[in-house]
């Protein structure tokens, strides 16, 4: 079985029932596809695959710190997947900032954190997905997140202080995707 088809049956086994995270993580795939063709042609299809899988670390079976890249890279390491799709997961839209905060850095060390294209993208489908499935921009992606999390809480700091890492990140899938020739 392919990846892509491996990671769409994960993610509906662990979050059909988890709010509207399987909505989520099918347009982070959709927005992944959108970004692929300005990757590298071995990295597309583990995009999208992570971009599916990215928040299985929500699904009650798997929580454990509570700290979903975390529980959720656990869980693939545990599967045998790819150590770079586990990773991805692990390390996904600025976890270190998180897990930081969380006391659970030396536990994400554990996950090499890949500084690439590839990430970049996974980071721009996320942060390109609404809560309910819906494309949207970095802007109000992360305007959301502050507005559901109050100030003082961990994702509300974390996210503030990762913004500029965040946009970042964000901003270069977009212009790799400008000089791809389409």
């Amino acid at each position: 079985m392919r990846i892509v088809e491996w990671a769409e049956r994960t993610a509906e086994a662990l979050l059909s029932n988890v709010g509207t995270r399987l909505a989520h993580v099918r347009c982070a795939a959709r927005r992944a596809g959108h970004a692929a063709p300005a990757l590298p042609v071995q990295d597309r299809e583990l995009l999208v695959a992570a971009a599916l899988v990215h928040d299985i670390g929500y699904a009650p079976p798997l929580v454990n710190t509570g700290f979903h890249p975390l529980d959720g890279a656990r869980w693939l390491r545990d599967q045998g997947a790819d150590d770079r799709l586990v990773c991805l997961v692990a390390h996904h839209t600025g976890a270190a900032f998180e897990a930081e905060r969380r006391g659970l850095s030396d536990q994400l060390k554990a996950y090499t954190r890949e500084e690439s294209a590839t990430a970049d993208a996974l980071w721009y489908a996320d942060l390109t997905s609404g809560p309910a499935g819906e494309a949207t921009t970095f802007e109000e992606r992360v305007n959301e997140i502050l507005t559901r999390y109050e100030p003082g809480s961990v994702v509300h700091e974390s996210v503030t202080a990762a913004r500029p890492f965040l946009a970042a990140a964000v901003e270069r899938t977009k212009e790799r995707l400008a000089a791809y020739p389409r």
